[in-house]
């Protein structure tokens, strides 16, 4: 078991001398650190640290020679530089969202084990060469000023989960007039917690004596990017039957909390699988006695290409198509939701990227299934929803086409 070490919201000014050389989690959130020690090289076992909310204004140099670090958490430090000397050479996992950066090192670029990347909410108007990072799976780029992005982009063989709403890129559409019922503060009554994400919480409520539920939006700025451009993406997507959908928005929140009600799902649908963990990175992690049936995973990832090949249709990326975001019934039917990453967009290329989501998760299904002829066909269909090149892979509607055979 790793050795973690929890600092957070201790108050501190400046790091501790006597911190233990076997840990490996370090949680200094929510200090009042303005630089790491040198020190901090004699915890050679580090992999994760977490810095967010301390007022540090530059990335720790010291970071970048600690040998065993793949994970840093930076989220609202009030960064404006990221020196390259603060990279370690096995980053895995940066977290840098919510910070004032202009610009980031090529180093960058030199990263090679570097698999999620968090950039959302800063001042970004380009990005460093990311083309070598061929293990880069999510990145998240919403609410940066970003005029362009760049060609190497859409070619990143593993890349899946993209997001950049927020951005000149797609300001014209997220600013599109779109009705939706506003919904009083004072109509609803809420209820328990039903779930959370990086953009908000989920509560059940009662809307005048109909069951609802609720997404409580965190604040201006998340992990995925700006609640204004998720609401405006899942307004635009509209109803489908693989869909959670919208009832109304929320005005009126004493506090000024922006929020969306959905109907409330029925009690037999589960959350598919859990978020990934720091092992596992940027993949789904699951019950370790899960399995499926073969028809089930076909139903189950018919559902899953049918709403991503409809959003694709409406000019939508849905940036977060992870099981984790996917209730399912039990017997196939399953509901994709939470638009935290949702962008606008009509470049296929785009579209191509989020084709790898549904490779992961028929990877990760398949790996809980009994081999047969279905199992083959799926396995088949994975194969070329991942292949490296990404110009090679089917359309998701092509996809869900192939699907709806299997399942008919």
């Amino acid at each position: 078991m790793s050795t973690r070490l929890d600092l957070t919201h201790q108050g501190l000014t400046r790091l501790p001398d006597d911190l233990p050389r076997d840990t490996e989690i370090l949680d200094l959130s929510g200090n009042h650190l303005s630089d790491l020690p040198e020190s901090l090289r004699r915890l050679d076992r580090l992999r994760i640290i977490f810095l967010s909310g301390n007022p540090l204004g530059r990335l720790p140099t010291v970071l970048g020679s600690l040998p065993h670090l793949t994970m840093i958490g930076a989220k609202s430090c009030g960064l404006t530089e990221v020196p390259a000397e603060a990279l370690p050479p096995h980053l895995r996992w940066l977290i840098l969202t919510d910070n004032t950066l202009t610009a980031l090192p090529e180093a960058l670029g030199q990263r090679p084990a570097l698999e999620k990347l968090a950039l959302a909410g800063n001042h970004l108007t380009h990005l460093p060469n990311l083309r070598n990072c061929a293990n880069l799976a999510l990145l998240r780029l919403g609410a940066n000023p970003l005029e362009s992005l760049p060609t190497w982009l859409a070619n990143l063989p593993r890349l899946a989960w993209l997001g950049f709403g927020g951005s000149p890129l797609t300001r014209a559409q997220e600013d599109q007039p779109r009705d939706l019922t506003a919904v009083p503060w004072d109509d609803l009554r809420l209820g328990e917690v039903l779930g959370q994400g990086a953009s908000g919480i989920i509560h059940r409520a009662d809307l005048r004596g109909q069951s609802v539920a609720v997404k409580l939006f965190k604040g201006a700025i998340t992990s995925d990017g700006s609640p204004t451009s998720e609401q405006a993406a899942w307004i635009a997507a509209g109803p489908h039957a693989h869909r959670i959908g919208l009832l109304g928005r929320l005005e009126g929140h004493p506090q000024g909390v922006s929020g969306l009600i959905m109907p409330l799902v029925p009690p037999q649908f589960r959350r598919l699988g859990d978020p990934p963990s720091f092992a596992t990175c940027s993949r789904d992690t699951f019950p370790p006695d899960l399995r499926l049936d073969p028809l089930r995973v076909a139903r189950i990832a018919r559902g899953f290409a049918e709403a991503l090949a409809d959003l694709h249709a409406r000019g939508l990326l849905h940036g977060d198509a992870y099981a984790h975001n996917v209730l399912e019934d039990g017997q196939g039917l399953a509901l994709l939701g939470d638009f935290g990453a949702a962008t606008f967009t009509d470049d296929r290329r785009y579209h191509a990227v989020e084709v790898r989501a549904l490779a992961c998760l028929l990877d990760d299904l398949l790996e809980r299934c009994s081999a047969g002829t279905v199992t083959d066909r799926l396995r088949h269909l994975q194969q070329a929803c991942d292949a490296p090149t990404v110009s090679q892979r089917p359309t998701m509607a092509e996809a869900a086409e192939l699907l709806r055979s299997l399942t008919a």
